[in-house]
């Protein structure tokens, strides 16, 4: 029976957390470079663990899909920081100076409006908003591809991760290059069939169904492109890694 070097590497990964603990299994990890940005600390052997893992047997697999009967009649935003002078500004021009930078490991770095990403090619799914407090909803969601952007702006080979920032003070995370280059995750304006409304992020949210609700950031404003975290606050991967959450929460 032939074995793959992928099933090689889980099996790897999994008797040697149950046997020499997890410790060791990050340094398997490691090897193979699957170590997470947030891998430090006392919790750090089981984030890798978790990471590599889901990385390994789950790097292409798509979020479920729901049919259109199933959209929540109500879905709830979540908490939001009032909106600043800076924001109420452009809500009242219809956000047409909105702008959507990109930059870092990229070949041409420049920014976008909202009719720049609207003229790009869009895709939609019904797919949860997963919140580890219990406000979960489904909804249709509208927008550009991640990697459509990417693309655009030319992602530099060595590049393993994409920052993306909230025009919200200390609003900021990041994705590694799976995540950011699957089909699934969209640069959202759109929600329901009408633009996405300001109390869950409009004009733009990262959508990323993949990974629990934190990690889909409201109002963003800004793209980059990198091959380390360490820059980026503490070097956790997200504001939230600074507060005790996880920087990689697959579902």
């Amino acid at each position: 029976m032939i074995i793959s070097r992928r099933k090689l590497i889980v099996s790897g990964l999994t008797a040697t957390a149950g046997a020499a603990g997890l410790a060791a299994a990050a340094r398997l990890a490691q090897k193979y470079g699957l170590i997470p940005p947030d891998h430090g600390g006392i919790y750090g052997p089981g984030e890798t663990l978790t990471y590599a893992t889901q990385r390994l047997l789950t790097r292409h697999s798509l979020a479920r899909e729901f049919s259109r009967s199933q959209i929540s009649p109500r879905p709830f935003p979540n908490e939001q920081a009032p909106p600043t002078e800076e924001f109420k500004r452009h809500q009242a021009t219809g956000f047409v100076d909105w702008r959507l930078s990109v930059d870092g490991m990229v070949h041409q770095a420049g920014a976008f409006s909202l009719a720049d990403l609207k003229s790009f090619p869009s895709r939609s799914h019904i797919t949860e908003l997963t919140c580890e407090e219990g406000w979960s909803y489904i909804a249709e969601w509208i927008g550009t591809p991640l990697s459509h952007v990417l693309n655009l702006a030319g992602v530099q080979p060595q590049a393993r991760y994409v920052m993306y920032s909230s025009m919200e003070p200390d609003s900021w995370d990041s994705i590694d290059m799976a995540d950011a280059l699957h089909p699934q995750t969209l640069i959202c304006y759109g929600m329901n069939g009408s633009d996405l409304p300001v109390p869950h992020g409009g004009p733009l949210r990262m959508r990323v169904p993949r990974q629990i609700g934190y990690k889909n950031v409201k109002f963003i404003t800004r793209l980059t492109v990198t091959d380390s975290l360490k820059n980026f606050g503490n070097g956790c991967g997200a504001i939230g890694c600074e507060y005790g959450y996880a920087w990689y929460t697959g579902i």
